[in-house]
């Protein structure tokens, strides 16, 4: 089939063929003839990378476009339709989509967003806007300003509504469609459909035709999937290692926390490396300046919280790197599903604490991958394969000279000399062989030294019980002592764990209960509360089990795992000299 054959106007069809587009993907193949052609509501299930903005997309365009030819523009200020996306990159990347094949139809498509300018979004939508392309948070900022109205909107667009939920961002979601002309059409698509999802629809939604794209697997054959199973103090050095062994590396690093994240960037940069951070924090001029150069390859490395890597879709990945453990499979088959694409291979590696075995077992068997366990990269191996592509990049430069040569490659007399008299100067101080090693050893000084690296535990073969295989392993490895030392060097994991068990205390959940120093006179309440915790620590509203709004402070309470994520986002954060969210005292 092809997208002639799905009834598509043919200004479409000309920016398609443009685009290289012939046959459409399953998810739009089942999708744009039931936009066009019923007037039924669209729930749609497809995994990530499967054209979901353009199943949406072209018929809403051309939808849109059919009712201004024949009604014109009544109001030239009224919406005719908002897509709701979780994320600002992806809010960005759907606007660009949509509009690569909105040439021919001249509709006036807006993008809102936090961390960018409210007013130049006000003013544009005065000036008058078709589509609406939006995150919750700001979409309620605008109705709230009365800046933006729904009541005449043609189509309402949920985009990646698990992420959306996931986010906490269900109350914004629901107030958003009560504000919607009740009989607007609702298309709702996500990669997973659970309870939540399920609920929502049932209640918001009116006639509905439920669309199903089963992908032939849900991690891609392209991508080979390993993991190094690696205690927490060691992953730095790992991710080294990884790197030096792949010269033409060229990835996508997950951490959980945005603290995460800028410190694992400020550590490979101070290493020489090329990496830079994509995270909620970054106003959006510094993360469109990030994922330029990554992008362009002007950067070898992205870490990235998932959220935030909503907005990278670039094919020639060659690595994604779990660098903490995704919370949920889905989340694993989002993170490696993005190397591996256009017919290119690509590695997915996991680093697996022994603490967090049984989850990532769970997360395989769920996701339906298979990873397999590889040993810990030797140096000695690392540093020969950097001597190999140190002479095969010599190689190709010679080659390059001779082929370019028209005279006998051994012939210098044809050779022109850019450093001649360096040359000259140098032959006469010593034979060729020992500048050249001279040289190598000067250039080459930190990637031929084996020193450089540090040393990672071996932790053996995993044998059933958890619990006794750390225990035998610590046994073995016998570095406890060691282990302290190189935590009080890094000056991070005692002053944490000294504050945890001074501060830490359990909810009556088995939990943890935090304080936060905000409350009602600072104009929160349960709702701003959890948005601003859930945005700033890309937590899950889910996890969070209690929340208590007082006239000058607030209790949250959650399990330990979430706390301890909200607590390190938060730790920049400080009120009166005091952190704005800490462990609740008795």
């Amino acid at each position: 089939m092809e997208f002639r054959d799905l009834n598509i106007s043919e200004s479409i069809l000309e920016r398609l063929d443009e685009k290289g587009f012939k046959e459409p993907t399953q998810i739009q193949e089942k999708a744009i003839p039931i936009v066009l052609d019923t007037e039924l509501d669209v729930v749609g299930q497809a995994q990530t990378g499967t054209g979901k903005t353009l199943a949406f997309g072209l018929p809403i365009l051309q939808k849109i476009q059919e009712k201004i030819q024949e009604e014109g523009r009544k109001n030239k200020k009224a919406v005719k339709a908002i897509i709701l996306t979780p994320t600002r990159e992806l809010a960005l990347q759907v606007h660009d989509e949509i509009d690569s094949v909105n040439n021919g139809n001249r509709l006036r498509l807006c993008t809102v967003y936090g961390g960018s300018s409210i007013e130049k979004q006000i003013n544009k939508l005065r000036n008058g806007v078709d589509i609406v392309i939006g995150t919750p948070g700001r979409v309620i900022d605008h109705l709230g300003r009365r800046t933006l109205k729904l009541n005449d909107i043609d189509f309402l667009v949920l985009d990646e509504a698990d992420e959306m939920l996931n986010l906490g961002f269900i109350d914004d979601v629901e107030e958003i469609m009560s504000k919607c002309k009740p009989d607007c059409r609702k298309l709702l698509f996500s990669a997973t459909l659970p309870k939540s999802i399920m609920e929502l629809v049932e209640l918001h939604m009116g006639e509905y035709e439920t669309i199903r794209v089963k992908s032939k697997a849900l991690t891609t054959e392209l991508t080979e999937q390993i993991y190094y199973e690696v205690k927490e103090h060691d992953k730095f050095e790992l991710l080294r290692r990884i790197i030096d062994k792949e010269p033409g590396f060229y990835g996508l690093v997950f951490c959980k926390t945005k603290a995460d994240v800028d410190q694992l960037m400020r550590r490979l940069n101070d290493e020489n490396y090329s990496s830079e951070a994509l995270h909620g924090d970054m106003n959006q001029k510094q993360r469109e300046l990030a994922l330029s150069r990554f992008k362009s390859h002007k950067i070898d490395i992205m870490i990235a919280t998932d959220v935030a890597a909503r907005g990278i879709d670039i094919n020639e990945l060659t690595h994604v790197i779990n660098y903490d453990i995704p919370q949920n499979p889905e989340a694993y088959v989002h993170r490696i599903g993005r190397t591996g694409r256009a017919g290119n291979k690509g590695t997915a590696i996991t680093f697996v604490e022994p603490r967090e075995f049984r989850r990532f077992k769970y997360i395989m068997k769920i996701s339906k991958s298979d990873a397999k366990k590889e040993k810990i990269p030797d140096v000695t191996e690392i540093v020969e394969l950097t001597k190999n592509n140190i002479i095969e990049k010599l190689k190709q430069i010679i080659q390059a000279e001779n082929e370019g040569n028209s005279e006998d490659a051994d012939n210098l007399e044809n050779y022109e000399f850019e450093n001649l008299e360096i040359v000259d100067e140098l032959v006469e101080l010593a034979d060729s062989k020992i500048i050249i090693d001279k040289l190598i050893s000067q250039l080459f000084k930190e990637e031929l030294n084996r020193k450089s690296y540090g040393r990672i535990g071996d932790y053996g073969t995993r044998r059933g019980n958890d619990r006794n295989d750390r225990n035998d392993r610590d046994r073995r490895d016998g570095r406890r002592n060691d282990r302290n030392d190189r935590d009080r060097r890094d000056g991070r994991r005692n002053d944490r764990n000294d504050r945890d068990r001074r501060d830490s205390r359990r909810s009556n959940d088995g939990g943890s209960r935090l304080f936060v120093a905000l409350g009602s006179i600072d104009n929160m309440d349960t709702r701003r509360l959890l948005r601003k915790v859930t945005e700033k620590s890309d937590v899950s509203k889910e996890h969070i089990t209690e929340v208590n709004v007082y006239r000058n402070f607030s209790f949250i309470s959650a399990d330990e795992g979430t706390a301890k994520r909200i607590v390190d986002a938060f730790r920049s954060e400080r009120r009166n000299g005091k952190p704005l969210i800490e462990y609740a005292k008795r």
